[in-house]
């Protein structure tokens, strides 16, 4: 198997102290060239005319990798490394976000109108109607990222503490692409009561609710209770943010095959949320060819009565074929695998088995359920969840547009509708010249993504009648 390229996800800075004599920092780039590091940033701490400190950038695949590269430049014969620093945890250093006040301060008036005995006037006014809450507090700009720590990343159960660094990160996408604010909320319980009565309690304060890394088939039972009891948006963002995004990419990669998707045969691999939801974002944009596999084969009718209730939907509404087996079997003459499963599942020779033109979405992360490198053999479309290859399916690309139409229009939930528009809106980022193989869905830093998004997913609330804002 291709190993992994070198990420900034391992990027660490050594500093160096190197004899000052021509050719010496051409070794140490030599050495980290033999174990194939990427070296990046260089700069000259201090020198005299016997040494040189230097500090260098560099990434690696992972921390063993990272680790060899250090050994190797310190065998150097006069080089030295005299620290690491990994780039990743000083970045986290006390945390990754704050609060900060949109009104200084600074005068007696301000504190008197901010706080007591201002503020009172202000209470007492939601008291009499509460709906004022959406314009005179944080309310209409804050969502609750709620996580129980079960599922985090590829990581898996980690606990409420561990997953504070992702939740963290999570804010800050709200914040950048959005602009929106929104609070990590990691819950030391994974009672499912014990979850939906702690949101349901919070809610007040928040405008929206992102359910993240809750472990299925829980997720789907909370997300279920806490829409029917909220009056505010719940979305589990692990489900419907990665469907969305991947009901982009698929747009986009048909119109290069020049197919429709109602005549595709589709294998997804991974029966959790992310599985779930991208089948049933998939058969609202038409597809009805799906065969969904886990760990013990594809999910057919004669796996029933013995299923979970999330897996008994799939054998009732999927597999027309009713196809039994393994995973090979579901990629027997399919037109699109989707991978939300684990890290090297599929043999890259089990994808030409697929019908012409195959699309290959492999979406673990950080090792996919096959190599790009692998599936290009076979393949004419691929695409990943990471950064470092082309068609990355990133969750960013959905969740702050659809938040921020969302909490725009006031929305009580977010519906079918809503989801669509925001893929169909993702999708068409990409205009038909710009569109390639490599390029089916938009960069995270594209500024029109969320914008678009927004918007329409803001007219999909008014026309469904989830809006509760008079339209601007």
């Amino acid at each position: 198997m291709p190993l992994a390229q070198p990420s900034v996800s391992y990027s660490f800075t050594m500093r160096l102290q190197v004899e000052n004599r021509f050719g010496m920092f051409a070794k140490v780039l030599a050495a980290i060239a033999k174990e194939k590091g990427d070296p990046g940033a260089v700069d000259v701490v201090r020198a005299d005319k016997l040494l040189k400190i230097r500090d260098l950038t560099v990434n690696a695949r992972d921390d063993a990798h990272a680790k060899a590269i250090v050994e190797a430049v310190n065998r150097i014969k006069g080089v030295a490394v005299i620290h690491v620093s990994d780039r990743v945890f000083l970045l986290h250093l006390g945390g990754k976000i704050r609060i900060q006040n949109k009104v200084p301060l600074s005068t007696r008036d301000t504190l008197s109108m901010a706080y007591t005995p201002g503020v009172a006037r202000v209470c007492l006014a939601i008291h009499e109607d509460e709906r004022k809450a959406n314009t005179l507090t944080i309310k209409q700009n804050s969502v609750a990222v709620v996580s129980d720590g079960t599922a985090v990343l590829g990581l898996g159960n980690i606990g409420p503490k561990a997953a504070m660094p992702v939740m963290e990160g999570k804010a800050m996408l709200f914040k950048q692409f959005a602009d929106i604010d929104a609070y990590p909320i990691c819950l030391a319980t994974q009672n499912v009561e014990d979850i939906v009565n702690a949101v349901r309690w919070i809610s007040p304060g928040f405008g929206a609710i992102n359910l993240e890394d809750i472990s299925a088939p829980r997720c789907f039972e909370i997300e279920q209770r806490l829409k029917a009891e909220l009056d505010i948006p719940v979305f589990h963002d692990d489900q419907h943010g990665t469907a969305v995004v991947v009901l982009a990419a698929t747009i986009n990669a048909l119109k290069i095959i020049q197919k429709k998707l109602n005549d595709l045969r589709i294998a997804i691999a991974g029966a959790g949320a992310a599985g779930v939801a991208i089948t049933k974002m998939l058969m609202a944009g038409g597809a009805r060819d799906i065969i969904i596999s886990d760990r013990k084969g594809t999910i057919s009718r004669q796996r029933l009565p013995g299923l979970d209730s999330s897996k008994t939907w799939l054998a009732q509404n999927t597999n027309p074929r009713n196809v039994s087996g393994s995973l090979e079997e579901a990629l027997r003459g399919a037109h699109l695998f989707i991978g939300v499963s684990g890290p090297d599942i599929v043999k890259a020779k089990a994808l030409g088995q697929m019908a012409k033109d195959r699309i290959v979405f492999a979406l673990a992360n950080p090792v996919p359920e096959v190599m790009p490198e692998e599936a290009a053999h076979y393949a004419r479309i691929i695409a990943t969840g990471r950064s470092d290859y082309p068609n990355q399916i990133n969750n960013a690309l959905g969740f702050p547009g659809i938040f921020r139409g969302a909490l725009d229009a006031r929305a009580t939930h977010i519906n079918e509708a809503m989801k669509l528009a925001a893929a169909k809106a993702i999708a068409g980022c990409i205009t038909d010249d710009e569109l390639s193989e490599e390029y089916i869905v938009p960069s995270i830093f594209n500024k029109n993504v969320v914008p678009r998004v927004a918007r329409a997913v803001e007219a999909a609330a008014y026309k469904t009648g989830a809006a509760k804002r008079r339209r601007r």
